[in-house]
């Protein structure tokens, strides 16, 4: 072959390479070309596309006490997401995912990966970095990571109802995350409430430790300043960790708010009110007196006392501060079936409580007021109420005769609902009456040295299908302090207390009502709070029979 020959061939040869790597080059940015308009297209025409997804979602304010400590904040996390037409194996990408979440549905997942016609779905919600760094490294087709914000409450069960919690898209859907949830994400401000954590601390574990005591199947407890209407601590247990919500059944006792959304028939607590009502309307005076030594008799009811009243006759006093049905039952007769409804419904029992929390119970009120239903709801039986509702009309005796609407936040500023219910020397005597029921009657248990509290107990019957348990009670206990010139109202609810085991160990004389388990807590409870509230104690209070011989912690252990 000639060297010109030879020429020509590579010549043609070296044309022909460029010819077929040109054709090659453009079919590949062909291709590339069809792709990017195919992604164009589905992205214009699939509305549930990535994009749509990972709409930013509102931030979410921070929930502060009242004295600026952190109750809920929102934090950073990372969650998992596929594009199934990016995965090659669908069966190995969930079998890998396994290893690192050990309770994932690898069948589900497998499925949901298989499905072509997606562009996105979503794996895990809010990994920890352990768990993020894990899928990583697996180094697995398809999956990437979204920056997500979500709920964190660093108290974790504390103020748990009161709080509430969220959904994983940010939602509120309990307590005061879902009552203020336009007012957390329409503004980054703190929502500052009237919780006062060292309060609700001290609450909280007093109940839980009487629930420990008197194996409770429930419990709730209200701490109202009486001027303000503000609720500086609300407890419920069994308490909830808002943190863990998402995993607990939804037929958990913790889940249900006992302080807002349950309603009880409290008993006994109700009889100062029905006294205060009485001498209000100036139908009771002052050194009446009744007798209390037979059972009463309405409409085929039989009306009774736990135990006989010594002579058989009883004041007005005596009648708080030796709890007689008989004797209060006879009270309300003098004011009548109007004139309780109409006192009833000023304190607010007639409503839910109107506070920010959401699903706030409504009372179970009688169908009619008559004679029967005015004689058992002057002693706390055929109403039952929400311990919130039933606090904030007791906090009137603490603040001159004045109901004041129950408040968690003070947002948006304004003025709360307030209105006289009584007058303030009506509450004042009311109140001396169940300070005599503490030094001298059936809530001696509650007595604190120091710090004067007045006080009634509540021991009611459950009710049951066709009437009402033998066996199992809802004890309470009601309390203003200090008693000379009370500022707080505060409320202790037991539901089916038992006896103590404890107290059966040591031979200590005891039972199952209110005198021996929700007295003694609330006792406990102002103990602990009274000092965080800036009460002075006072040793000096004159009128007592004669001093204890033994310190107030010493009698309650005994008790």
């Amino acid at each position: 072959m000639s060297a010109l020959s030879a020429f020509w061939m590579g010549d043609r040869a070296a044309g022909t390479r460029v010819r077929s790597v040109s054709i090659l080059m453009g079919i590949l940015f062909a291709a590339v070309a069809l792709k990017g308009a195919a992604l164009a297209l589905m992205g214009e025409e699939s509305p549930s596309g990535i994009a749509s997804v990972f709409a930013d979602a509102p931030q979410r304010a921070d929930i502060l006490d009242r004295k600026g400590e952190l109750l809920a904040t929102s934090v950073t996390v990372y969650s998992l997401f596929a594009d199934p037409r990016a995965i090659w194996n669908p069966a190995e990408v969930a079998e890998r995912l396994s290893h690192v979440f050990d309770d994932i549905d690898v069948p589900a997942l497998e499925a949901r990966l298989s499905n072509r016609d997606r562009a996105f779905v979503w794996v895990r919600r809010g990994l920890t970095p352990r768990q993020r760094q894990a899928v990583f490294d697996l180094g697995l087709e398809g999956l990437g990571f979204r920056e997500e914000s979500r709920r964190a409450y660093p108290r974790g069960t504390l103020a748990g109802h009161v709080l509430g919690y969220t959904g994983v898209d940010g939602n509120g859907l309990s307590g005061v995350e879902l009552a203020l949830d336009e007012r957390l994400t329409g503004s980054t401000d703190p929502l500052t409430l009237t919780i006062d954590s060292g309060l609700q601390f001290a609450l909280e574990a007093e109940l839980a430790a009487a629930a420990h005591a008197h194996d409770i199947k429930g419990g709730a407890g209200v701490l109202i300043e009486a001027r303000t209407g503000d609720v500086l601590a609300l407890a419920s247990w069994p308490p909830i960790n808002p943190n863990r919500a998402s995993a607990i059944p939804a037929d958990d006792p913790a889940r249900l708010d006992r302080a807002s959304r349950a309603v009880f028939e409290l008993g006994s607590v109700y009889k100062p009110l029905t006294v205060a009502l009485a001498l209000d309307a100036g139908v009771l005076p002052l050194d009446e007196t009744f007798d209390v030594s037979q059972p009463l008799e309405i409409r085929g009811r039989t009306i009774s006392d736990d135990h006989p009243i010594p002579g058989g006759r009883a004041s007005v006093t005596t009648v708080i501060s030796e709890s007689s049905n008989i004797g209060t039952v006879k009270i309300a007769m003098l004011a009548g079936a109007r004139r309780m409804s109409a006192f009833y419904d000023s304190l607010g029992l007639f409503d839910r409580a109107d506070v920010e929390l959401s699903g706030s119970a409504a009372p179970l009120l009688p169908a009619q007021w008559d004679e029967l239903s005015t004689a058992t709801a002057s002693y706390g039986h055929g109403i039952a109420v929400t311990p919130l509702a039933f606090a904030s009309a007791f906090a009137s005796l603490a603040n001159g005769g004045e109901w004041v609407q129950p408040g968690l936040t003070r947002e948006p500023p304004q003025e709360r609902a307030r209105r006289r219910v009584m007058a303030a020397p009506t509450a004042e005597v009311v109140g001396a009456m169940m300070r005599h029921a503490v030094t001298h009657g059936t809530g001696g248990n509650a007595e604190v040295a120091g710090y004067r509290v007045a006080g009634k107990t509540g021991t009611a019957e459950k009710p049951i299908a066709g009437g009402y348990s033998e066996t199992e009670n809802v004890n309470s206990f009601a309390a203003i302090f200090p008693a000379d010139r009370p500022e707080y109202a505060l409320l202790i609810v037991l539901d089916t207390p038992k006896v103590s085991q404890e107290s059966e160990t040591n031979g200590v004389v005891t039972g199952t009502t209110a005198a021996y388990n929700a007295a003694p807590t609330a006792g406990r409870v102002i103990e602990r709070i009274a000092p965080l509230l800036g009460i002075t104690p006072r040793f000096d209070e004159a009128g007592r029979a004669s001093p204890p011989t033994y310190s107030v912690s010493e009698t309650r252990s005994r008790l």
